[in-house]
């Protein structure tokens, strides 16, 4: 068959730019080319059709980043199935309620979660695979199975089922389409100039919007190599930075202060980097300086994980000017301003909620139609309920958020899923929980509690009993037994007067 020639060179010369012998993911001593990674997710894909996974079935990941994770990923893409990253520093009970909420009918899980899959309850009727080299069901699987039947998976099929702390106190997961993912990598590739030769560290949670979209998805995309890190360590990472000439990567903002911080910090090289991306919560300015005085470029994207996640971000040539906005947005992004009746309008110097529609946009909450509903205004622009400043320049600041949300670390915590664990305590009439600053974490949290008439509560005890139900990160710091809340006259909780309490009586500095 002739192919014309449309001035894109011959098929060789074409071939030649993908390199299925490029390394893909690298791990320790593991390295994987394309065509190793192609050829281990197409027997994966296999196996999971033989266990009987089928097209719109959710396959459900726990475990901390791992080569693994990406196989397993691509692997539910090729059946057509979606993609469930669980949080592996959530509480047996948080990793039930999400394996009950997505249905899930398969689990993957790596050697250092087998005991929280066990508290858990497991996966009654499923199919469960750990990846344990020492149990082997994983790599049994792999080597045992052959290439998958062809499955027919539309821009439109949903892939990825993730999990944000819903305002009603249950975790509501967001339903990422394959074309979601895939514009939001297109608008990556619209705003940085990725390499095919780039070695990417993945240090963020494949769980996190921000782990998974921001650097690692697009650099796959063009061929470069990224390498998953199990756990961060600031004095691991620079080194490696070092070591491995790394040339990018994404983190939260407590992790770009830690790293600053290490002692390795001023004899780390850090010549290799051409690219370091932050997002989740603003970042203090001095930490921004101490990164761009080394001459590394720092940019920090806004989004949020019904974006997949990306709205805007900061520009290489803006940033030195702009070292904490938000930057501009996305070339497939559309922002606007939620008028007061509910209608779009222009954004402009006055804050105001920001509304984002787009193709990378997501189209709901997974089993939540009325919540669904009620996230956008005009059928498809999205209510994100940041309150945000555009600068005559067009650069955007977030300046606070509609929602209650504490973002500590680069988690989002909301106050209503303590809250709804704390007043399961027969000893709590009531909970408030609010942020203050801290110095570490970008944010800590502050509950007010109140005492049942006649019973007894004290810190220790509330603590045990928040440990017992919620990840660690989401128990709050800080714990003021009171007499009462401050309400309205309807009955809510006047939050402000907490906050402003709750910022004059605590200092948040030092280790939590």
């Amino acid at each position: 068959m002739h192919l014309p020639d449309f001035g894109l060179g011959s098929w060789p010369a074409r071939r030649a730019r993908i390199n299925p012998d490029r390394t893909a993911l690298v791990q320790a001593d593991r390295t994987l080319t394309y065509a190793g990674l192609a050829d281990r997710v197409a027997r994966l894909a296999g196996a999971l059709i033989r266990l009987g996974v089928r097209p719109g079935d959710r396959v459900a990941y726990l475990g901390v980043n791992d080569i693994t994770v990406f196989e397993t990923l691509f692997a539910t893409a090729c059946c057509g199935a979606i993609f469930v990253p669980l949080n592996y520093r959530l509480a047996p009970t948080e990793i039930r309620y999400m394996l009950d909420d997505s249905g899930a009918s398969a689990l993957v899980h790596s050697a250092d979660t087998t005991d929280l899959v066990a508290a858990a309850g497991g996966l009654p009727g499923g199919v469960v695979l750990a990846t344990d080299p020492a149990d082997g069901d994983f790599e049994a699987a792999i080597a045992e199975a052959g290439p998958p039947p062809e499955t027919r998976v539309d821009l439109e099929d949903p892939f990825l089922l993730l999990y944000t702390s819903g305002t009603t106190g249950r975790p509501k997961a967001a339903v990422l389409t394959h074309g979601n993912l895939t514009w939001n990598t297109v608008n990556q590739l619209a705003h940085l100039d990725v390499l095919g030769t780039d070695k990417a560290l993945c240090i963020a949670p494949l769980f996190h919007c921000v782990g998974l979209g921001q650097i690692t998805l697009p650099t796959l995309f063009k061929g470069g190599s990224v390498e998953p890190v199990a756990k961060f360590d600031p004095g691991t990472i620079l080194a490696r930075i070092g070591a491995a000439g790394v040339t990018s990567f994404s983190a939260v903002p407590t992790m770009l202060e830690m790293l600053c911080r290490h002692e390795d910090w001023d004899r780390t090289d850090l010549s290799s980097l051409t690219c370091v991306l932050y997002g989740g919560s603003p970042v203090a300015e001095r930490v921004a300086r101490a990164w761009l005085d080394r001459g590394v470029k720092l940019l920090q994207g806004y989004g949020m994980t019904e974006a997949a996640p990306g709205v805007s971000m900061a520009t290489h040539e803006g940033t030195l000017d702009h070292p904490v906005a938000a930057g501009v947005p996305h070339f497939f992004t559309d922002v606007a301003a939620l008028g007061p009746d509910l209608t779009p309008r222009a954004l402009n110097g006055a804050p105001a909620e920001l509304l984002v529609r787009g193709p990378h946009v997501f189209g709901g909450y997974w089993n939540r139609p009325e919540e669904s509903r009620a996230s956008f205004v005009e059928g498809d622009w999205f209510r994100t309920g940041d309150v945000v400043r555009v600068d005559d320049d067009g650069w955007a600041h977030v300046v606070d958020r509609v929602k209650d949300m504490i973002i500590s670390g680069g988690e989002n915590v909301y106050p209503a899923e303590i809250e709804a664990v704390a007043v399961r305590l027969d000893a709590v009439d009531a909970c408030a929980v609010v942020g203050v600053p801290d110095e570490r974490w970008g944010e800590a949290g502050v509950a007010f509690v109140v005492v049942r008439p006649g019973a007894e509560l004290d810190e220790p005890q509330f603590r045990a009993h928040l440990e017992r139900h919620l990840a660690r990160y989401k128990v709050p710091r800080h714990v003021r037994f009171t007499d009462a809340l401050p309400r309205n006259a309807t009955g809510k909780i006047r939050r402000v007067e907490l906050r402003a309490l709750a910022a004059e009586t605590f200092t948040t500095n030092g280790p939590a």
